[in-house]
């Protein structure tokens, strides 16, 4: 093994995203009322988690972060014994009733892996767990030990009616592929019960990010995106995005490791359980929810660039796709959106 690479840009991506064109303080709104920035770098599933909120009510940033964690606790997590997931994967071969908050999301989660043909499968967390990508361990399985887990991957294996779902027995749901846009979609409930609040970006891992409301001076959201290539940690280019809109990224670039020359990331094919090599970097959307964001961000990947786009058409979402040889397309949506920040890289539209 020649090397072992993660992705180090988090933190600096943090502050770009949660601070990017942010310089209010405190902006009068009414006469005896003032809006007031709240800042907060905090930790949460399993990442660290930016947040910037702007309200005439209290600092709502540790409550947030809170409900962030109990969402991973109670439903996501697969090493927590006690979360719904957990429960789930250890009754396979069962029928077993879930919360009605967690159907929604499997839901969801279910009729994306169905529209993208399984290219986004909840279904492959063993497979993410043999690679061991992100642990001590990384290596490339023998073809044997995928063999043997592939026959317990397909989202065909689980079957959702109501409240009650069962999985195939071997079978397990590992919900990490949407579990920050999960996270994001819960803080944008939140704020909507919160009438003091008049906007915020919150951003988790570098990889999602919500933004909610305006700004105190009106001016626009922008999001920057990661050069999947550059060590240094400038960024490719920003994103503007409107208050209520979720962004997401899936690159190589996140977790790898290189052996022999070659880069194994953490973005699975669930048909072979392999690291997808299709020629892209990175692919971003943009949508309207954050848990279909992520899912999608994944599934675009596996794809690649052609086939992803009427799955983009059908959720109404726009993407960015940054390939090996510095091209960025960007969707019909995105054009009017997206600010090149390197001469290093030609735009160019999807056609």
């Amino acid at each position: 093994m020649t090397g072992h690479g993660f992705h180090k840009k988090n933190v600096a991506m943090l502050i770009g995203i949660g601070l990017y064109g942010m310089i209010i303080n405190a902006v009068p709104v009414l006469a005896n009322t003032e809006v007031e920035k709240y800042t907060n770098t905090d930790f949460a599933m399993d990442t660290v988690v930016s947040e910037t909120l702007y309200t005439t009510g209290d600092d709502l940033n540790t409550t947030i972060g809170e409900k962030i964690r109990q969402i991973e606790t109670e439903y996501l997590s697969w090493t927590d014994e006690d979360s719904q997931i957990a429960k789930l994967n250890s009754s396979a071969g069962k029928t077993t009733e879930i919360s009605a908050e967690l159907a929604e999301y499997l839901k969801d989660i279910f009729q994306l892996a169905k529209d993208s043909a399984g290219a986004f499968d909840p279904t492959i967390g063993k497979l993410i767990r043999l690679w061991d990508i992100t642990g001590e361990n990384p290596h490339v399985p023998e073809q044997t030990e995928l063999d043997d887990l592939l026959k317990d991957v397909g989202y065909q294996k689980v079957s959702l009616d109501g409240y009650k779902v069962t999985l195939e027995k071997g079978t397990t749901l590992d919900l990490g592929a949407t579990g920050k846009g999960i996270g994001c979609d819960v803080v944008s409930d939140f704020l909507k019960t919160q009438k003091d609040v008049s906007g915020m970006i919150l951003n988790l891992g570098g990889s999602s990010v919500m933004v909610y409301g305006e700004k105190p001076d009106g001016s626009e959201w922008k999001v920057a995106v990661t050069d999947p290539r550059d060590v240094e940690g400038e960024y490719l280019g920003a994103i503007t995005l409107e208050g209520g809109e979720f962004l997401s990224t899936s690159g190589d670039y996140e977790k790898y490791f290189i052996e022999d020359g070659k880069r194994y990331h953490h973005i699975l094919d669930p048909k072979t359980g392999y690291p997808v090599w299709n020629g892209l970097d990175s692919v971003t959307v943009v949508c309207n929810s954050g848990l279909l964001a992520d899912g999608l961000s994944t599934a675009c990947f596996v794809l690649g660039m052609e086939d992803a786009q009427s799955l983009l058409e059908k959720y109404n979402a726009e993407a960015v796709f940054v390939d090996e040889d510095k091209n960025v397309y960007l969707t019909s949506g995105m054009k009017e959106r997206f600010e090149l920040m390197k001469n290093t890289y030609t735009v160019q539209e999807v056609k």
